[in-house]
């Protein structure tokens, strides 16, 4: 991971606070044969005598379901919005543009888990996504039947985190009159490009009160 002491958060807790807002990660690993493999889930968080578990689930007889088993050594990629920058929009033009980001890195061990891991597991995913205790989609308001059956396709497991490694790169090695320049272009951006200019805003006391 690209890594530089500006770029980083003022904090730990900040950077489990990103982990939590973006929930849906990237899981890589390597078969017994080190091919690599990847896949895409979300993820719920538990503290348990000082450690940081994920817990997820994946459909089973899938190409990384099959490597996880091989290889218990997995990474989980978080990932916020990102955004290009213009060299152009700096107090100095005449040097090279980049790219704003924010993503962690989280290392660990991956264990299947058995079907009452996996029932409690549904129930909480569907309870924290759906927001809604009334929603007619939880896991305990559907037929049991169906539930079931669906559990027989998938498997739950659990990542026990070894260590986190992140990279805030909002911009923190600009001056202050450049940083202001960037945030006022991506506010007339995308989507990402706008969310990116809020936490640059929220962050710029913080920039320039080390500074």
């Amino acid at each position: 991971m690209y890594s530089l002491p500006h770029f980083k958060a003022n904090n730990q807790k900040a950077v489990i606070e990103f982990m939590h807002a973006h929930p849906f990660i990237t899981l890589c690993g390597c078969d017994a044969y080190n091919n690599p493999v990847a896949t895409h889930v979300p993820v719920l968080f538990e503290e348990r005598d000082e450690k940081l578990y994920l817990q997820a689930h994946t459909m089973r007889n899938q190409k990384h379901t099959k490597a996880f088993e091989q290889n218990k050594n997995v990474l989980a990629m978080f990932s916020g919005a990102h955004t290009y920058v213009s060299a152009s929009w700096y107090s100095d033009p005449h040097i090279g543009s980049t790219w704003n980001y924010q993503a962690v890195h989280a290392q660990g061990i991956l264990n299947f888990k058995d079907k009452i891991f996996l029932h409690n597991l549904l129930t909480k995913l569907t309870e924290k996504f759906e927001n809604n205790p009334h929603s007619p989609s939880l896991v305990q308001k559907l037929p049991e039947d169906y539930v079931s059956n669906m559990m027989k396709a998938i498997i739950g497991f659990e990542i026990e985190i070894t260590s986190i490694e992140h990279v805030f790169k909002i911009s923190q090695n600009r001056d202050e009159k450049s940083y202001e320049n960037i945030i006022e272009h991506l506010t007339n951006g995308d989507a990402n490009a706008r969310q990116v200019a809020e936490t640059m805003r929220q962050n710029q006391l913080n920039v320039f009160n080390k500074q």
